[in-house]
């Protein structure tokens, strides 16, 4: 029997020492970006990406092995082309920190590709959005034909894709779902290594949800296997960006390192991965253009042109023998050659604001500001609304100025909503004139909604979604050719077709808007009121109706009265 047993192993081994240099059809790769940002805040973007030489719409893939096998049966049995998953707590302050390397809105978002073969798009929606919710413990399946749109010019395909049919696409957000730690724990079990080993050891909740801004994604797209992208592979990346206030958190300093933010240091990478590192914005960030100090020494520096911004990264390679021969941890940390360093960062090309105007609980107006601070070029822009049927917008009100005067979109496209089936969609492309502010209002009526329709809390408020900004950004300097090699992932994630401009998705601020509510404590003062006339007044007539009545005969006396009556009698006194 154990010759037997030794045959088959020899027989099951023998095509991998055969072929010792046979490519691995599967790759992972982790890194992690540290971005100081202004007034001593710090953001950490996580990244784990995994390639997989497969075909899985054809669903004959029958071993996993660092794809997730949860999200691959997915593709495969709903035919899912692209999928875009984000659950997002906080928000972006684009003004102040920069321009994200991945910006989500607040809440959650999905947008989903399918496949030319699926017939019944809407109904592969509804089954996708319910299973994502129970694979991450989220109230997704709140998601249906009252808040899903079907863009036409936004959210084009980031992977290859044979046409842009945007009736096989689905968007859609709930800007008042909560992020919380059982949505983290099943985004880090998706990892081929979950969270005990590489840069997933940093991944602690208690650290990452004490934060600004936390964002968790999860991409999956098809991408070219090779240059002459002859087969298909597919990509995963699971993404994760948070910001932390390390100057209240530090004392007053703006000086960090990683057991400060995580609470955890870096002892090995992951033994799956085949790249593990660790990038450091050490970007002048003073007058006299001094690099910041890191230590311990990086593996290596790394200079490039990232969204238009000249970049300079000190990289560590965990998989460097040297990394920890004086060390057993990696503890990266950065201090201020002074502390009187400006870090303010120039204002970003392309930002927007969103507020809501209006007084009583009839109408309002929603306003959104979009600012163009490029000295000279003028770019365009593609605006995306999405506004609930219970908001019911005047689009005659429309109106687009720039500059004290109005600017015609280019191309505009609405589809208006219908009371508890579908809400408003509005998209426009905008040519935004240099160093300019465009300011978009819509006036809209509230509706009142029936009773049973209103949350627990209606004197809350009701969310309405963020706005979606989508724009190739003229750069300030000449980009070059990116050595994806090198440089971080999130630049293959949005490649430049040339390099005078890159690729921007920036979110607004979600709305909290108030219907007119009903006073719903009414009812319970009925109620009361009511319960109290019945018991009081009823209920005494009711009893006066059946109650009955005998008359009861005086009577001789009890014991008492005889006892009293012999003792009289003893003492001469009359009886009673």
């Amino acid at each position: 029997r154990w010759a037997m047993a030794a045959l088959v192993l020899a027989v099951l081994l023998l095509p991998l020492l055969a072929a010792p240099g046979r490519a691995r059809r599967d790759a992972l790769q982790e890194e992690l970006l540290l971005s100081p940002l202004p007034a001593g805040d710090v953001a950490a973007t996580f990244q784990f990406r995994t390639r997989w030489d497969a075909d899985l719409p054809s669903g004959a893939v029958s071993h996993y092995r660092l794809f997730p096998k949860a999200l691959g049966q997915l593709v495969a049995a709903l035919g899912v082309r692209e999928l875009h998953l984000a659950l997002t707590q906080g928000f972006w302050r684009t003004r102040t920190w920069g321009q994200p390397p991945l910006q989500a809105p607040a809440g959650a978002e999905l947008w989903v590709w399918f496949q030319p073969t699926v017939t019944n798009v809407d109904k592969a929606w509804k089954e996708l959005s319910n299973i994502l919710s129970g694979i991450f413990c989220a109230s997704l399946n709140f998601i249906d034909s009252t808040n899903t749109v079907t863009p036409t010019a936004s959210f084009k395909p980031l992977g290859l894709a044979n046409g842009t049919d945007h009736h096989l696409l689905r968007y859609a957000v709930l800007p008042r779902e909560v992020v919380c730690t059982e949505n983290l724990t099943p985004w880090k079990k998706l990892l081929p290594c979950g969270s005990k080993a590489g840069l997933a050891v940093l991944l602690k909740a208690e650290r990452l949800f004490h934060s600004s801004y936390h964002s968790q994604a999860v991409h999956i797209r098809p991408i070219c296997r090779d240059a002459s992208c002859l087969a298909v592979s597919w990509e995963l990346r699971q993404t994760l960006t948070v910001v932390f206030d390390a100057f209240s958190s530090g004392q007053g300093k703006k000086d960090w390192s990683l057991f400060r933010m995580f609470s955890r240091t870096l002892t090995d990478a992951c033994p799956l991965a085949s790249e593990s590192k660790v990038y450091v914005d050490i970007s002048p960030k003073n007058k006299e253009k001094e690099l910041l100090e890191v230590t311990p020494p990086p593996t290596s520096v790394h200079e490039a042109i990232v969204q238009g911004d000249k970049r300079t990264y000190a990289v560590y390679d965990l998989l460097s023998p040297s990394l920890f021969n004086t060390s057993r941890s990696l503890n990266v940390q950065l201090k201020w050659k002074r502390p009187e360093d400006s870090s303010e960062l120039p204002v970003p090309v392309l930002h927007a604001h969103r507020y809501v105007s209006g007084y009583g609980l009839q109408t309002g107006e929603i306003s959104t500001l979009i600012y163009n601070t490029h000295p000279y070029r003028a770019f365009p822009v593609i605006l995306l609304e999405t506004v609930p049927w219970y908001l019911r917008l005047y689009v005659h009100t429309l109106t687009i100025t720039t500059k004290g005067k109005e600017n015609k979109p280019s191309y505009i496209h609405y589809q208006p909503a219908q009371d508890r089936r579908r809400p408003h969609l509005l998209e426009m492309l905008i040519q935004l004139p240099a160093n300019s502010v465009t300011k978009i209002t819509i006036q809209f009526e509230r509706a009142l909604l029936k009773w049973t329709e209103y949350p627990p809390d209606p004197n809350h408020g009701f969310y309405v979604s963020s706005s979606v900004l989508s724009a190739l950004v003229p750069s300030v300097f000449a980009m070059k050719n990116v050595d994806v090699e090198q440089s971080p992932l999130f630049t293959s994630l949005f490649p430049s077709s040339d390099g005078s401009s890159y690729f921007v998705r920036l979110y607004t601020e979600p709305l909290l808007v108030n219907l007119p509510t009903p006073d719903f404590s009414m009812p319970y003062n009925v109620i009361c009121l009511t319960c109290t006339v019945v018991a009081v007044c009823y209920g005494s007539f009711y009893n006066l109706l059946t109650r009955t009545f005998h008359v009861e005969e005086p009577s001789r006396g009890g014991l008492a009265k005889r006892l009293a009556n012999i003792i009289r009698k003893l003492r001469g006194v009359p009886l009673l």
